[in-house]
């Protein structure tokens, strides 16, 4: 179960701790339900992820596994865009939660940066008190998962590899 919020952000969260770093691209077999294939750079270290995201804006059923390089790859040639690019930032919130900032498609005419903060509970949630660096919050706003974005915004054109 994947419970989290997300904002709309100008610019980088500023004065607090970085705990990592990653460029990401992430491709979408279906959308839906949003079928995904993610490769992660971190430290010259890359892992291949394939994420199955249920229906829902604040809670909804995430499923992740492994794969393996090669199985991204056979999966990467299905993609029918180009997997969109996203330079990854964790931010270690004063309340000991983090703050996953992306910077999406940099240079491109669509991209846009947000926050996402996940939490435990629901509970948990609706009491997290934003930080004034956080933007304008999407989390309930039709339109604003990687997903739509996917759908909206990459262009269609086959991409092996998708980069």
């Amino acid at each position: 179960m994947e419970i989290e919020r997300k904002w709309l952000m100008k610019q980088k969260p500023q004065g607090l701790p970085v705990l990592e770093k990653a460029t990401l691209y992430q491709g979408y077999l279906c959308t839906q339900p949003t079928v995904r294939i993610r490769s992660t750079n971190c430290n010259g270290k890359t892992s291949y992820r394939l994420c199955i995201k249920g229906k829902g804006t604040l809670v909804r059923e995430e499923i992740e596994l492994d794969l393996s390089k090669e199985k991204f790859e056979s999966l990467s040639h299905m993609l029918t865009k180009p997997m969109i690019r996203k330079d990854y930032t964790v931010y270690t919130l004063p309340n000991g939660l983090r703050l996953e900032y992306n910077e999406v498609d940099t240079g491109k005419p669509a991209a846009f940066s947000y926050a996402e903060v996940e939490f435990k509970s629901v509970s948990a949630a609706h009491a997290f008190a934003p930080l004034p660096c956080l933007g304008r919050e999407v989390t309930e706003e039709p339109g604003w998962t990687m997903a739509d974005y996917w759908n909206r915004c990459a262009p269609a054109e086959t991409a092996v590899g998708g980069k």
